[in-house]
Formats: C-alpha cells, structure tokens, sequence
C-alpha cells in the first residue's frame, strides 16, 4: 500500500514539473541559446553550466514561483483550493433553481452562498459576510449555532412585519457531503418556507366563522321573529305582512352586504403580500368616484367638490380596488359628515415627492380615542348610528388591507364638531 502511495506521488511530482517546463518554454529556449553562444566564445564549461543554472533559477523565481522548486507541498494546496471554488460553483448553480430562500454557512457563521430568492429577501450577501450583520434575529442565530454545535437538523418559526406580515419555518440542517468534498471544515443549510399563505387561509377561517356567527345574529334573529309573526298572529293581517316584509327585505340586504364584505375581506387578505404593477391616473379615478357617488349624495343634501392639479398624476396600483377605497370614504363622507352639507376631495402631488388624497367633510367629527381603532372589523364609533345608515362595519377595514397591499397608509385627523378629513398617502 505505502509502496503505492510513493509511486501516485512521484507521478504526480514528474507531471507537476514537465508542466513548469512547458510553461517556461520560452525561458529555456534562451538558456539553451545563451549557453550555446558562451561556449563558440571559448568560456570554459564550468562557467557556462554556472550562468545557466543562475538564469534558471532567476526564471522559475518569476512571478511568486521561488515555491514551485518544492513540488510535492505546493501542488496539493492548489489543487485544493480549485476543488473548493468549483464545488461552491457547483452548490450555487444548484440551490439557484430552488425557489424557497436558501443559505449556506460555515461553522464560524459566515455566508459561504446564497441563491436568488434569498438575494430577494435579504438583498446581496458578499461571500464570507457574517451571518449575524445579515439576520438580525435572534432565533434563527441561536437556532444555527445549535445545528453547528449539536450536528442535528433543527427548525423555528420567523416571522416579518414589514412591508406586510409574513411568516416563514426556517430549518437548519448539517451537509456533511458538502464537508467531505470541499474539506474545509463544517457546513450548514439554512432555508426559508414561505407559511403566510396557509396561515392566513387559517386564520381567515376562524375569523371569518366568528365574525360572521357575531354580525349575522341579529338580522337571523329578526327574520325568524318576523317569520312566524306571519305564520300565526299576523297570518290574515294584510298591513302586517306589507310592513314585516319590507323590514325583512332590510335585514336580507344587509346580511347581502355583510356577506359580501367579508368575502372581499378575505380576497385581499390571500393577496396582501403582492404588490400591484400596472399605472392608475388617479385624477381620472377621482372623478369617477365623484359622478358615480352624485346621486347618492344629492339625496342626502350633499355636494361633493374635486380638487384636481393641472398635471396627470399616476401611482402604481389596482383600479377596481383604489376605486373601492374612495368610493368607501368619500361615501362615509356623506353619510357620517351629512351636517356639513359639503364633502371636499383634493389631489395633491410634489414632484418626485409623495401622492395624497385628502378627503374632508364638515360633520359632528370622531372623538380622539375611537380614532385609533376605527379601521378594525365591526368596530362603530356609533352602532345604532351605523345600523341605520346601512354600514357593515368593514367598510374602514377593508381599506386598510387595499392600502396595504398597495404600500400606502391612512392618516385620520378629527375635531369634534369641525369634521373629518381622511389623508391616503402613497
């Protein structure tokens, strides 16, 4: 065996130096040459095999080879190095096909490579960048310190606030196939499973089963009174059902109306986390909320005005949904603010500056502790107020979660008795 081993060796050294050899070619051409004129000028043999041996040596020194005379301990290292870059290159060409961020890291917490949808989330790692300047969260660090410490496969739960909620399971898992090619010491995989979805979808449901059990009460609970009103007492009684029937029709429409909040509700919810792409003109779309909301407001003894800049203004968005959003403001304007007999809507643009859309009515105003919450599910400033102006109490929430999808906010600014103004900032 050893025998072998000595033989693979002297193999090598033998291929290692006739490769020096051609790739001094030329070096040794000149040599060869230089000692070929010295000895026609008569210079005694000793002299010319000293100068060759000195123009050799001063050669194979070129450009950091002085090392090169020591075959056997250079040739390894080189080769080393090669295995690692081209098994790096590789894993990356590898985890670039996953779709699911993906990191790689050593045993003394630095990235060694990360793939593109990792590059998405966290931005450009450089190669060799410490783990703990790039994720700053304590449960993953702690998690891939004991993966490296323990060499068994662990995972936790990460979530994300910002731009939307997100959640992820992040694992961590030795590859000891990856130590034993590139042998330079102990690696990790660290991935990210994007959860969001199904946990929405989760809680959705449960939300939706509450709030819906909650809100659809009442209006059951009328319809069934009503119903056997008419089934007994009141079965002959042909102003009764003219009367009962006309409210029964007020409490279906309303369950209609609820129903189909809550449906919105939930669409906007699966989809918050993706960002609209196409260009919305938001002059044009204001006015068409203002004629579309005409009529409504006339009955109320309400006129609406529009304020629009000289200029198109565009911002990224949704039509059908930023319609929606003022629709439902510029409505609540008009029922909630009906004492000012005025609603105002204004468009306002800095260039290259921020977007907004501000809409004011001159009603009784919204006292300063329910102004916090008035864009939760169900929650009414006045209940018996919003029952009978046919609100659902989703109408806030759900432009929240439009807003949000399209990364903007909702400002609310009020004073009792001087009115409301609601700010959309994009």
């Amino acid at each position: 065996m050893r025998k072998g081993i000595l033989v693979e060796e002297r193999g090598s050294t033998v291929r290692w130096l006739l490769a020096q050899l051609w790739d001094e070619r030329v070096l040794l051409a000149a040599v060869v040459f230089t000692g070929f004129l010295m000895w026609m000028g008569g210079i005694p043999a000793g002299w010319i095999a000293f100068v060759v041996m000195l123009l050799a040596l001063a050669g194979f020194a070129r450009g950091e080879r002085l090392e090169g005379l020591a075959p056997a301990a250079t040739a390894p290292a080189l080769r080393t190095e090669t295995e690692t870059t081209d098994g790096l290159d590789a894993i990356a060409a590898l985890i670039d096909a996953l779709d699911m961020p993906v990191l790689i890291v050593t045993a003394d917490e630095t990235v060694r490579l990360q793939n593109r949808a990792a590059t998405a989330l966290f931005g450009p790692i450089p190669r060799n960048a410490d783990l703990a300047g790039r994720i700053r969260a304590p449960g993953i660090l702690d998690m891939a310190r004991d993966v490296i410490a323990s060499g068994q496969a662990r995972e936790t739960e990460h979530s994300e606030r910002l731009p939307s909620e997100t959640v992820y399971i992040v694992r961590a898992a030795p590859m000891p196939a990856l130590d034993h090619r590139l042998g330079a010491g102990r690696y990790i995989l660290i991935t990210f499973r994007d959860v969001s979805q199904a946990r929405r979808i989760d809680r959705m449901r449960s939300d939706f089963v509450a709030n819906a059990s909650h809100e659809l009460r009442t209006p059951l609970a009328s319809l069934r009174g009503f119903i056997e009103t008419l089934q007994g007492p009141a079965r002959d009684d042909h102003k009764a059902h003219e009367r009962f029937l006309g409210i029964m029709h007020d409490q279906a429409t309303r369950m209609s109306r609820l129903v189909d909040d809550l449906l919105s509700l939930s669409r906007l919810e699966l989809k918050a986390n993706i960002a609209p792409d196409q260009m919305v003109e938001l002059g044009a779309l204001l006015g068409h909320v203002r004629d579309s909301l005409q009529p409504f407001a006339a009955d109320l003894g309400v006129e609406i005005s529009l304020d629009l800049p000289p200029h198109p203004v565009q911002v990224a968005g949704d039509r059908d949904e930023l319609i929606e959003v003022f629709e439902n403001l510029v409505e609540n304007a008009c029922k909630y603010g009906q004492e000012g007999k005025r609603v105002e809507v204004r468009l306002s643009a800095a260039e290259g500056g921020n977007t907004e859309v501000s809409v004011t009515d001159f009603g009784p105003g919204i006292a300063p502790e329910h102004v916090p919450r008035i864009t939760e599910r169900f929650y009414r400033v006045n209940v018996e107020a919003s029952r009978s102006k046919k609100g659902t109490g989703l109408g806030l929430a759900i432009v929240k979660h439009i807003l949000t999808r399209h990364r903007a906010r909702l400002a609310v600014k009020s004073e009792i008795g001087k009115g409301t103004v609601f700010v959309v900032k994009f």
